[in-house]
């Protein structure tokens, strides 16, 4: 698995540990399946930024400090310069950059998501997770399924849609897909 994975995976099993709690007690208390968090601690597979969101709101710290290891320092206003954010590739095929990673105690995590074409037979990969999400299509296409409802989004299309409900992507035409993606 990429090295930024087994990082982000130690800081959880060092959050874990620095509170005490099982694997059981510590999902449970997040609202995460204890097989997907068991994978996700061990590094053996992808960790979802809705995952990694419910972990940090449970416990009270900065989404950041687990995708990152960057605890944000302003509180009045943050500026990331063009191509500058902090990233993560999760996997090869995605690449979040922060947008807004040094500002303290955010009330919503706007990133800028980059995601390679996979063959058109690779299933969606579905994620769950407190709050709302917005998604702003930047360059490229990609299909969207939120709830069993798939819709084709291209350049200056947007959605906003309750991320408690199930939803994934997918870039289309053999193409890279950028946008923006603000997740409250």
């Amino acid at each position: 698995m990429d090295e930024q994975i087994k990082q982000i995976a130690e800081r959880l099993r060092g959050l874990r540990e620095a509170l005490d709690l099982s694997v059981e007690e510590f999902a449970k208390q997040a609202e995460v399946k204890v097989e997907d968090y068991q994978k996700a601690e061990a590094g053996e597979s992808d960790i979802s930024v809705g995952m990694l969101q419910k972990i940090a709101r449970t416990y009270n710290i900065a989404l950041d400090a687990l995708m990152f290891d960057e605890e944000p320092k302003m509180n009045s206003y943050f500026v990331t310069r063009a191509g500058k954010g902090i990233s993560v590739e999760r996997t090869k095929a995605y690449k979040y950059q922060a947008l807004a990673s040094g500002f303290m105690k955010r009330e919503a995590d706007p990133f800028i998501v980059t995601v390679e074409p996979k063959a058109d037979d690779t299933p969606i990969h579905y994620n769950t997770h407190n709050g709302q999400e917005f998604n702003y299509v930047l360059e490229g296409s990609m299909l969207i399924s939120v709830a069993g409802k798939e819709l084709i989004l291209n350049e200056g299309d947007s959605i906003y849609f309750n991320s408690k409900l199930p939803h994934g992507m997918k870039a289309l035409n053999g193409e890279k897909v950028r946008f923006l993606a603000v997740i409250f």
